[in-house]
């Protein structure tokens, strides 16, 4: 499974939030839902309307143990705007491994995560760091079927 490592200092994040769980594999269906809720509200025009250079992000953070829940964050790279209803957060200073994910979503980065968890941490000696894991999508047409985004792991070896 190909990747990259990359160093990353801390920065703040502005979105919407929604606690998913992950029972019975819920949060396969609950994070597409969400996404679909945002673009409905107009939550997600806002949020790319606030986008930089790196698009906007999925974030899972804040999980609970045994990572039977966390909070998904709809999220772009705080430009100090303040906005009603949105959230913020920091995402630490980390040593990232980056994944490429091809094909409309959100069926490709499905199988990419399941791939690192079942391929790729088993195989390589790093283990995974605690804290947010990132979902990397350019502004662009999701469903199309050379969809290119990522997956950001923190990790330690």
């Amino acid at each position: 499974m190909d990747y990259k490592l990359i160093e990353k200092d801390s920065f703040k994040v502005i979105g919407k939030t929604k606690r998913i769980t992950t029972q019975d594999g819920e949060n396969l269906n609950l994070v597409p839902l969400f996404w679909k809720e945002c673009q409905a509200d107009g939550s997600y025009e806002k949020i790319c309307s606030m986008a930089g250079g790196r698009g906007v992000f999925g974030i899972c953070m804040d999980f609970e143990p045994n990572y039977e829940a966390f909070m998904y964050m709809i999220a772009v790279e705080d430009n100090g705007e303040i906005l009603e209803d949105f959230s913020s957060a920091e995402i630490p200073a980390a040593r990232w491994a980056v994944f490429e994910s091809v094909g409309p979503m959100p069926g490709a980065i499905q199988k990419v995560w399941e791939r690192i968890y079942s391929e790729w941490i088993p195989a390589t000696g790093y283990q995974q760091e605690e804290g947010p894991q990132l979902e990397v999508y350019p502004l662009g047409d999701i469903s199309a079927p050379d969809y290119k985004c990522e997956v950001w792991i923190p990790i330690k070896k």
